[in-house]
């Protein structure tokens, strides 16, 4: 799996879901579907899934894709950003559809490795947090990462961040997270390749 993530600043919120759904209906091959939303504070973020690097290279080389991403930067009160990994690691039951809730962490590693094996152990998490649906966790070769949790609803989320974890599992988690920037998508909406 390939993921490509964008955030910029807008105020058009209803405008740029309406353009994300159009766009999601040009994707060609190996576009697998998209998470997106609209922070309080105006964040647009968009996770954007593909079954590999070679597939979201040739979506972007299409002439439609330009257009399209020309209209898009013109909801957008700023720049966009991209990012783009190939180093994916999906927990639990992976991305969902039918979340009501979904996070975004960014943030930097300087321990790939103990990263990924935190996502990895799916009993324990499960059993500590049963409001998290699954989630995505890409990383790039600079430790840069984008960690998408797709929680049943919001309420369950803050009732699960009140439970203390393990001691081992806390201090990998507070050392993953002590430079991330968190993103609450209280309202997110999903494409799916059809």
């Amino acid at each position: 799996m390939f993921i490509q993530v964008m955030q910029a600043k807008t105020a058009r919120q209803d405008e740029v879901r309406a353009f994300a759904e159009k766009w999601s209906q040009d994707v060609t091959d190996g576009y697998l579907g998209g998470t997106f939303g609209v922070t309080d504070g105006g964040d647009f973020l968009g996770v954007v899934r593909f079954s590999s690097a070679e597939a979201a290279a040739a979506n972007s080389d299409r002439p439609e894709t330009d257009a399209l991403s020309r209209e898009f930067a013109g909801l957008m009160d700023g720049p966009i950003e991209f990012a783009d990994y190939d180093d994916v690691t999906q927990f639990l039951d992976g991305g969902s559809d039918s979340a009501g809730f979904v996070q975004v962490i960014r943030g930097t590693t300087d321990d790939v490795a103990g990263a990924k094996a935190l996502m990895s152990d799916p009993g324990s998490l499960r059993e500590m947090r049963p409001e998290i649906i699954g989630g995505t966790f890409a990383v790039d070769a600079d430790g840069g990462f984008t960690e998408t949790v797709y929680f049943t609803d919001e309420e369950s989320a803050r009732g699960g961040e009140q439970q203390e974890p393990p001691a081992e599992v806390r201090e990998s988690i507070e050392k993953l997270l002590a430079q991330a920037s968190f993103y609450d998508l209280r309202n997110p909406w999903f494409e799916s390749a059809t």
